[in-house]
């Protein structure tokens, strides 16, 4: 490869977003706020396609305008930028005691976050070795309603954002156990508060059960939800303590006291 050909393979391909890029460079430069004017002159963009980029961004929240003419970076940088942190950070905590977990019950243990109205799946253990699994890809995504994970963050949403997750989402179906119903969902998540556990009967996939607890940081927030995944006939009660326990352990060493 040529130095002009790795030059092109990280140079984007939209020209706006190598604007942005260039001015998200310059506002990074700096502690302060940065002048139009100087923004303008060190990104060599025009003032008007400057002044146009940076308006977006204002509007996004991407860029702050603490005065006319002058510009900063903004605070929704820096809640992507916890997100992402909260991210690596619980996967950074979670491998070790996921992998023993495994060992000890020979299923799947899948590591998931909310975003927006699914579940996204972030890590697992399994062994390719090992006989019948359900194994979720990392990066694949579901309905909250429809799985153990989902649910446990549905569980501490207030009632009205319950029944506006429902609304936008219609609660469709995958399975003929799917809850497609409101107050069933409210009684399904009620239990969930109660016992600090989540369940997945079924209602994704059909001959598939899962069984989740929550992962907490230091703050008592829910980040993430670790969930075993088993065929329906081979899902086992006793390993609910070993899932909470782990659980615990990843929630601890992200400084969460546990009871």
């Amino acid at each position: 490869m040529t130095k002009h050909d790795r030059v092109a393979a990280v140079t984007p391909t939209i020209q706006v977003i190598e604007r942005l890029f260039s001015i998200m460079d310059v506002l990074a430069s700096r502690e302060e706020a940065i002048s139009l004017k100087e923004i303008s002159e060190k990104t060599g963009l025009h003032p008007s396609t400057t002044h146009r980029i940076l308006n977006d961004l204002t509007i996004g929240r991407y860029v702050d305008r603490p005065e006319a003419g002058s510009y900063r970076l903004g605070m929704r940088l820096l809640e992507l930028g916890n997100l992402v942190k909260a991210r690596l950070n619980v996967r950074d905590a979670a491998m070790t005691p996921m992998r023993e977990l495994h060992k000890l019950i020979q299923q799947p243990v899948n590591l998931s976050m909310r975003q927006g109205d699914e579940i996204v799946y972030v890590e697992r253990a399994y062994s390719e070795r090992s006989g019948m699994q359900v194994v979720r890809a990392i990066g694949g995504r579901a309905p909250l309603h429809l799985t153990s994970v989902g649910k446990l963050f549905l569980s501490i949403d207030d009632p009205l954002k319950v029944r506006s997750y429902a609304t936008r989402t219609g609660l469709s179906g995958h399975t003929r156990n799917s809850i497609t119903q409101l107050p069933v969902l409210e009684r399904e998540l009620s239990k969930v508060r109660q016992y600090g556990i989540a369940r997945d009967n079924e209602e994704l996939e059909m001959g598939v059960r899962c069984i989740a607890a929550g992962i907490y940081d230091d703050q008592g927030k829910l980040l993430a939800g670790l969930s075993i995944s088993a065929p329906a006939d081979r899902m086992d009660e006793e390993w609910l303590p070993k899932l909470q326990a782990t659980a615990d352990e990843i929630s601890h060493a992200l400084g969460h006291q546990v009871p």
